[in-house]
């Protein structure tokens, strides 16, 4: 069975993912017979040139995808370029799960509730250095450009880029390769970028355009922070996809084929620039220069991951603050009167959503968790891994969702399958298999076979080497790998929107609905309970091993 474990995998992956893609692909030209498309036709391209700010919709969404990804990136390569091995760094590497673990749904509330012109900075700031005693009439969240956007998607993905450069970074011997720099003369920060940069990049490839997929396609942080007349493609899309009137399907299949275009634009323009950036970078390398810089360096390095990590926690204290604020005019920086009426009156409807987040999020999560774990002991028994199939973990995370699983609902529906929690699971593990994969494997190729080796001279088998050696080694990356797939399925949107029609409700769903109103007190609860729900899971996986070994030390943290 465990020789199955790899393909059913691959299946996974790629069956749905390309299913869906021919299923939006054909209604897009006009040919959807449940719907009285018999034939095919270029009507529904021509409706979808003819709405209102389709180019600015496509631009933003191509140029956001680009800048939050370059920002992203480089805020990554310059911290650890400046601060590698310093307390700092062992500081922030502390960081990075917690802040992964925050949705982005819940950290763009908390960006908006911050940078709003009614928000915590603006009251921080006012009167004494602003002079503002209202608030000012400036459009700060969802502006036009779709800075806010960007903003918002950066302070996620650098979390996301610095835990793939971490997990990376072990194969390439940093120490060495910065220690031989250092001895012909470069400063450290210098001797980083230029030696142990261009090795790095290479390995974080994937996971660099993955965040580009995301970036450009993203719909509920682009329904809290991106603008809104035109709005994004993406968001657009699942418009016409839910609009009562089933012709917009056609107009939706249309649009989610041009998104999947203007991704690939965006993957194959990234491209483009990392020809440009090799150039450059081989210029740099060869003439020289040992110092010059570095001070300017070490500052760009260490301010901007400080300043992104202090926002996105500013941000969920501002929600902490919003859910029990009472009374709070402007420019008070804090209510004048506290109270817990929102949570009260909110306590009822958390009851189901609750339930639902739960149920998806552990079953995605365990399923996962027994794939990647049979796949890996095959690799163990076998003495094969997988490396040449590693880009099919990042296939459901490069293609754009809205492309295929609005094709992937057309699927469903025309196998009579009706939206439920069953089908809302299979739609998440695409996306949990992947980062639990990601997370454990490292972890699970590390262990000294010796440990196999010798519980099997002593007589035990293969299969008692993995329940009594193996698994118990391997409990503390195996909770933090499942922490990490509950924290992406808790912050799925888009998947529990479409595979459950609506009718099934989640605590992501909810707040990200909440968006469109303006009861900021309400969002705050909803917001901060979704992201106090992946803290609960890495609070276990953090525990659970120092509690069960806590007579034995080595084995109460990962390996």
């Amino acid at each position: 069975m465990l020789r199955l474990a790899p393909a059913l995998i691959v299946t996974l992956l790629v069956a749905p993912i390309l299913a869906g893609l021919a299923m939006a692909l054909l209604p897009a030209f006009g040919y959807l017979p449940a719907l009285g498309g018999e034939s095919l036709s270029l009507a529904p391209w021509r409706a979808l040139a003819a709405q209102p700010g389709i180019g600015r919709s496509v631009a933003i969404s191509f140029a956001g995808g680009l800048v939050a990804t370059a920002l992203s990136l480089a805020v990554v390569l310059l911290y650890l370029a400046a601060a590698s091995g310093s307390r700092l760094d062992r500081w922030i590497r502390r960081l990075v799960s917690p802040l992964l673990s925050i949705p982005h749904a819940a950290a763009a509330f908390g960006l908006a509730f911050l940078i709003a012109p009614t928000g915590l900075l603006a009251r921080l700031a006012s009167p004494a250095l602003t002079g503002w005693e209202q608030p000012p009439d400036l459009l700060i969240v969802q502006d036009p450009w779709g800075l806010s956007l960007i903003a918002g998607l950066v302070i996620k993905e650098v979390p996301f880029l610095l835990l793939m450069s971490l997990a990376a970074l072990p194969q390439l011997d940093a120490e060495r390769r910065v220690a031989m720099a250092r001895s012909l003369g470069y400063r450290p920060a210098i001797a980083w970028l230029k030696v142990v940069a261009p090795a790095l990049y290479p390995l974080i490839r994937l996971p660099v355009f993955a965040v580009i997929a995301y970036a450009s396609s993203v719909v509920d942080v682009a329904m809290i922070l991106g603008p809104t007349l035109p709005p994004t493609l993406a968001v657009s899309i699942l418009t016409w996809f839910s609009d009562p009137d089933l012709d917009q399907r056609f107009l939706a299949s249309a649009g989610a084929i041009l998104q999947l275009g203007v991704t690939a634009s965006a993957l194959f323009a990234w491209w483009g620039l990392e020809r440009l950036m090799a150039r450059l970078m081989t210029a740099w390398i060869t003439r020289g220069g040992r110092d010059r810089g570095e001070a300017g360096l070490r500052h760009a390095g260490k301010l901007p991951i400080l300043f992104a990590t202090g926002i996105a926690f500013a941000g969920v204290g501002g929600l902490a603050i919003t859910s029990v604020a009472g009374f709070w005019r402007f420019p008070d920086a804090l209510p004048r009167t506290m109270t817990l009426d929102h949570w009260a009156q909110a306590l009822p409807a958390l009851g189901e959503p609750l339930a639902s987040t739960a149920l998806i999020a552990l079953g995605a999560t365990l399923l996962a968790a027994v794939l990647v774990l049979a796949a890996l002991e095959n690799e163990q028994r076998t003495g094969r891994t997988a490396s040449k199939a590693l880009w099919l973990l990042y296939l459901p995370l490069i293609v754009p969702q809205i492309a295929f699983l609005f094709g992937l609902v057309v699927v469903m529906e025309q196998l009579g399958t009706r939206p439920s929690h069953g089908l809302i699971v299979f739609g998440h593990l695409l996306f949990v298999l992947p980062y639990v994969f990601l997370s454990l494997s490292e972890a699970y190729r590390r262990i000294d076979p010796r440990w196999t080796r010798l519980a099997l001279t002593l007589g035990a088998s293969p299969n008692a080497v993995f329940w009594r050696v193996r698994l118990p080694m391997l409990l503390a990356p195996l909770l933090t790998a499942c922490a990490v797939g509950l924290a992406v399925s808790i912050g799925q949107y888009l998947p529990t929107q479409l595979l459950g029609a609506g009718r099934v409700s989640t605590v992501t769903t909810e707040a990200v609905s909440l968006a469109a109103g303006g009861n900021r007190r309400v969002i705050g609860v909803w917001a901060l309970v979704q992201a106090g729900l992946p803290l609960v899971g890495f609070a276990i996986a953090i525990g659970l091993p120092k509690l069960l070994w806590s007579h034995r030390r080595g084995m109460q943290g990962a390996p």
